[in-house]
């Protein structure tokens, strides 16, 4: 990267929001209250701004640094695929090829209050500079969550036996990977 750089992609917040370690204790803590309630949120939900805070904080230093070392690219932030349904009551309890056990008020709040507020805060970061744009992955991959039938977002865990911790499928890969392409295309043709 530097001075002749069109174009750059970037997709990262969930490490810096805490979302595998949030991942790690919601299980627990639904076994715990037998699948009742939302515990998670209770115990973790008051630390969730000073997350998304620092994701955008860090965020909007990274944009001004890639900025910086390449004056004339258009950056692409890509933000992150539907993981959780709207109805999470179709996502069984217990079930590790979806969450395990997290509860659905759990799921409810991790969807709404974690991960669309994390796409917002990138988003809202690529606002504060001219040459980066976000690449809207959520939208698309709509109805294909872990509890989806046609997901392409894979749970715990991938039968037969294949930790997957949460992680895009082939299908969701393809998914990005066209919006991607479709975003770098059009980043060109404006340059």
């Amino acid at each position: 990267m530097g001075p002749g750089t069109d174009v750059i992609t970037v997709g990262v917040g969930g490490n810096t929001l805490g979302f595998a370690d949030l991942l790690m204790k919601c299980p627990q803590l639904g076994g715990e209250s037998d699948g009742k309630g939302t515990p998670c949120k209770d115990a973790l939900g008051a630390g969730i701004p000073a997350r998304l805070k620092k994701v955008r904080q860090e965020y909007d230093w990274m944009l001004t640094v890639l900025h910086e070392r390449a004056p004339h690219a258009k950056i692409l932030a890509v933000g992150y695929p539907t993981v959780i349904p709207t109805d999470t009551s179709q996502c069984n309890f217990g079930d590790l090829t979806q969450f395990g056990t997290i509860t659905q008020g759990d799921l409810d709040w991790l969807r709404h209050d974690v991960l669309e507020s994390l796409n917002k805060a990138i988003d809202n970061s690529t606002g504060t500079q001219e040459a980066a744009s976000y690449v809207d992955l959520y939208t698309s991959s709509r109805n294909h969550s872990v509890c989806d039938d046609s997901k392409w977002v894979e749970g715990f865990v991938t039968l037969p036996d294949q930790l997957s911790f949460v992680h895009p499928n082939a299908l969701g890969h393809r998914n990005a990977a066209d919006h991607v392409e479709e975003a770098m295309l059009n980043a060109i043709d404006v340059s």
